[in-house]
């Protein structure tokens, strides 16, 4: 049996932890050969792969990003403006490879998806920092970058109350909220703002009037694709001839802005950016990446293809790619987080948002 390994998309904490799982599995019981793939599908369209011996695959588990390199640029059907997905799929056959291994998020599993429609054998292992693929409660990832912004808002509290500031802290998600929502609850914010709920500033300012009167400060946690109602999401970037053209960013600026105009305190902006991506996985990353990776290989060892494994009522099953492919998972009004941050009175710049079991 030859199997590749690719990571494709946006890196993350945990991508190392999964090529281990996939590689030591397939290695030990089932004495595959495995290929490691550079730099997600770039290497399959440039022609890039190296074996992966298991003495690669040791030591790497408490590594961020990954060994393999990857790219959120190389999608086979448009790289440079050309649809080379013809000719990957000579290589993957050229290679005699019996399944690929894919480990991503939303694009990376949207392009597997098109691939496995063209005969490649594929199974799906989800990570993504955003927590925004479908059909799993979870991705690695996400828990290392809650823990760190977590630990950055409470590294601005302390300022914040020294000053009696204001302090906003913008996060990566893309257009899910789920970073915003957890950390934002785990750091004790006082306003939350998420791409799934427009706000309205009136009632931002208010909520921090209120705060100033009671503890002097306030913190702000906004979600990168948040956006005021009637308005548009605020873009940091455009990138031409790419698979992903807009890059968001900026709202915590905008935000900062517009409050010191209508508040009497100091206002403070700070975007974490691609903090949020690197550094040491938690243990939690480790051992979910882990998981997940050894339930990748049990499905190519027993020929399960076209499949994406996922987290469901805390048990790990599969599911196929179609139904993962070309959709996200936002943040919702029934998700157990949401509801606690509605009970305890953090403010989403809507006042129409109620938690469900207080609403007669």
């Amino acid at each position: 049996m030859r199997v590749g390994i690719l990571t494709g998309g946006g890196d993350c904490q945990g991508l190392n932890a999964a090529i281990r799982a996939v590689a030591k599995s397939l290695l030990l019981n089932c004495q595959a050969e495995i290929i490691g793939i550079e730099d997600g599908f770039a290497g399959l369209i440039e022609r890039r792969v190296s074996p992966l011996s298991y003495a690669d695959c040791s030591g790497i588990l408490s590594l961020g990003g990954t060994i393999l390199g990857t790219s959120n640029k190389a999608s086979p059907f448009s790289y440079k403006g050309e649809d080379c997905s013809a000719q990957v799929m000579a290589y993957y056959k050229e290679l005699q490879l019996d399944a690929v291994v894919m480990i991503g998020g939303d694009g990376t599993m949207s392009i597997a998806y098109e691939l496995s429609k063209l005969g490649m054998n594929i199974v799906g292992v989800p990570k993504t920092i955003d927590n925004d693929l479908m059909c799993t409660e979870r991705t690695f990832g996400f828990d290392t970058a809650v823990a760190i912004v977590t630990d950055a808002l409470d590294r601005l509290r302390t300022t914040g109350h020294s000053h009696k500031r204001v302090m906003i802290l913008e996060t990566m998600g893309r257009y899910a909220g789920w970073i915003a929502l957890h950390a934002g609850v785990a750091g004790g914010a006082d306003v939350i703002l998420l791409p799934e709920f427009p706000y309205d500033l009136d009632e931002v300012v208010k909520a921090c009037q209120l705060r100033a009167g009671e503890q002097h400060y306030s913190i702000v946690v906004v979600a990168e694709g948040a956006k005021p109602k009637g308005g548009q999401t605020t873009v940091q970037q455009t990138i031409a001839n790419s698979p992903d053209p807009v890059r968001l960013g900026g709202i915590g600026e905008v935000l900062k802005q517009q409050l010191e105009l209508r508040l009497n305190a100091e206002v403070r902006a700070t975007a974490l950016g691609h903090i949020q991506r690197g550094g040491t996985p938690t243990a939690n990353d480790r051992i979910f990446a882990t998981n997940v990776g050894r339930h990748a290989a049990d499905l190519v060892a027993r020929k399960q293809f076209g499949q994406v494994v996922v987290l469901q009522q805390n048990c790990l099953t599969s599911v196929p790619l179609e139904q993962v492919a070309n959709q996200s998972k936002g943040v919702s009004l029934a998700d157990m987080t949401m509801n606690s941050a509605l009970a305890l009175g953090i403010s989403f710049g809507d006042p129409s948002l109620k938690n469900p079991h207080y609403i007669k």
